[in-house]
């Protein structure tokens, strides 16, 4: 064999031995990681994650406004004698109105709102401010004259610890006393009834309120 030959043999040797072979492995793993480097580049991560926050937030939105819904809903529908109206006006007016119900449980009212952040009064109120502050989400409670003392007293110290409630006699109840909210309203004997307290849960800047939470105070302070 001539010399020329013997190194095209040591040439091919070479080339098809281990070496080759794990060159071209080395070779064939940096181009696909050159690929993953390229693919992870083209991912677009930011905009992932924000529509990601997005849909979380949207998520947990609208489980809250199902939560209060849910829960508003199961504590009135435990009142029993509970009387509804929707569908109420909500004009402004000076003049008198006339209500379909005493106490009136809201409609057209004066521009001027009853003050009604854990009042009490002990002279009737004009029903057009009163009604005004129910459209703020404030309860009134309402008691015929008469009402024994340790009654009264009971109503007295409720309203004083709760916000958005006030309290005035209404010679033309015609019940023992009432707690009216705007749209909603139950008449009771007895002030040691539950249902004062489960009233006040629901309906104290409640749900169905056109603006609760609204000024409640720095307007009219008497009857």
């Amino acid at each position: 064999m001539s010399k020329s030959s013997r190194n095209r043999n040591a040439r091919n040797s070479t080339t098809k031995g281990p070496g080759a072979k794990n060159a071209s492995a080395r070779n064939t793993a940096a181009r696909n990681k050159n690929k993953n480097v390229l693919t992870q580049r083209q991912v677009p991560w930011g905009g992932i994650a924000f529509f990601t926050v997005i849909g979380l937030v949207a998520i947990v939105g609208i489980t809250y406004a199902f939560m209060q819904t849910r829960s508003a809903s199961a504590g009135s529908a435990s009142i029993s004698g509970l009387v509804q109206k929707d569908g109420l006006g909500r004009d402004h007016t000076t003049g008198a109105v006339k209500y379909g119900a005493n106490p009136p449980m809201g409609g057209d009212h004066d521009p001027t709102w009853q003050n009604c952040d854990a009042h009490v009064y002990d002279a009737p109120l004009r029903n057009e401010n009163a009604v005004h502050s129910l459209e703020h989400g404030a309860v009134w409670i309402t008691y015929r004259p008469g009402l024994p003392a340790e009654q009264l007293d009971r109503l007295k110290s409720r309203v004083a610890s709760t916000d958005y409630t006030f309290l005035s006699p209404y010679p033309a109840l015609d019940a023992p006393l009432a707690l009216t909210a705007w749209g909603r309203q139950v008449k009771l004997q007895d002030a040691s009834d539950g249902r004062v307290d489960a009233f006040l849960r629901a309906f104290v800047k409640g749900p169905q309120t056109p603006e609760p939470g609204a000024a409640c105070d720095g307007a009219k302070d008497t009857p």
